[in-house]
């Protein structure tokens, strides 16, 4: 077999589960008992939690079978270890929901990545409070879908969003600046698949404003935090963050433009390891696979 690994078919197979010795040993020679043909291998034992973590890729035609009967002949192992295991088919394609308000520059930062084939994904729509971005989002051949609030009464406006959401069937939700609180009920049907991006480094700063904030602090590093999101605001599993270095000299208007920056890379960089199925949760942490 001749492999380019740039187009190769891939399953994606990641576990979890209780530590214990002969883990990695089993489902290795589970794959290769079945002549598949591993071409990327990840393993992580947390001591504090006694889990393992672990993420392989194999060639897709290397092996005789399908990804349904890959799951029935793989269940009696994961059963053995206590296993709670999913396996994906990279030619299936995650269909991933933006939802904006007004900003744009994370949007047109995910968008430019995804015409460009960094992100390999579809994007069914762009979810948004306000009409300001249909134009630049239409521009890309993507629907726009307007849902206006209501500041007395939200709950129209998240069922609206709810019942948009599962008629394109998305597999993931992200928030590119969209400046609403996800309420709880939307939170528990889409676990692990609500993605957000905060402007500051979690847990500081919390809430509205928080380059003024650090301004204010005199704060030498500013960060984003792209974490799942969850009821608990701000709370949830952080997926990637990073910083930037700041001085006395700059300006609280740097600090916003600076922040932008670190905010583009940091979404971009949190959504690709999760339509990769690079994360996984580990309570309220994540293990990352990059």
């Amino acid at each position: 077999m001749v492999l380019n690994p740039e187009n190769t078919r891939r399953y994606k197979l990641s576990i979890s589960c209780p530590d214990t010795v002969g883990i990695v040993a089993a489902v290795s020679q589970f794959i290769a008992n079945h002549k598949g043909w591993i071409i990327e291998a990840h393993q992580f034992a947390d001591a504090e939690s006694c889990l393992f973590f672990m993420r392989y890729e194999v060639v897709a035609d290397s092996l005789p079978f399908g990804l349904e009967e890959f799951r029935a002949k793989f269940n009696d192992l994961a059963e053995r270890f206590s296993m709670n295991w999913d396996i994906t088919d990279s030619a299936q394609r995650k269909r991933v929901v933006v939802m904006v308000s007004k900003e744009s520059h994370c949007l047109s930062d995910l968008l430019y990545r995804w015409r460009a084939g960094e992100l390999d994904c579809d994007i069914p729509c762009v979810i948004s409070n306000h009409e300001t971005l249909r134009s630049f989002v239409e521009w890309h051949g993507i629907p726009f879908i307007h849902v206006p609030v209501d500041k007395a009464d939200k709950k129209p406006h998240f069922q609206a969003v709810q019942e948009q959401i599962a008629s394109v069937e998305a597999d993931a939700i992200v928030l590119a600046k969209y400046m609403q609180i996800i309420p709880e009920t939307l939170c528990e049907k889409y676990p692990g698949r609500i993605i957000n991006i905060h402007h500051s480094f979690l847990p500081s700063f919390i809430g509205a404003r928080p380059y003024h904030q650090a301004a204010e602090r005199g704060v030498k590093q500013i960060g984003a935090t792209c974490h799942y999101v969850t009821p608990d605001l701000d709370a949830g599993p952080i997926i990637e963050q990073d910083v930037l270095r700041v001085t006395h000299h700059n300006t609280t208007k740097d600090m916003v433009r600076l922040g932008k920056d670190v905010e583009k890379a940091v979404l971009a960089r949190g959504l690709r390891y999760h339509i990769e199925d690079r994360v996984l949760v580990n309570g309220n942490k994540t293990v990352v696979f990059a």
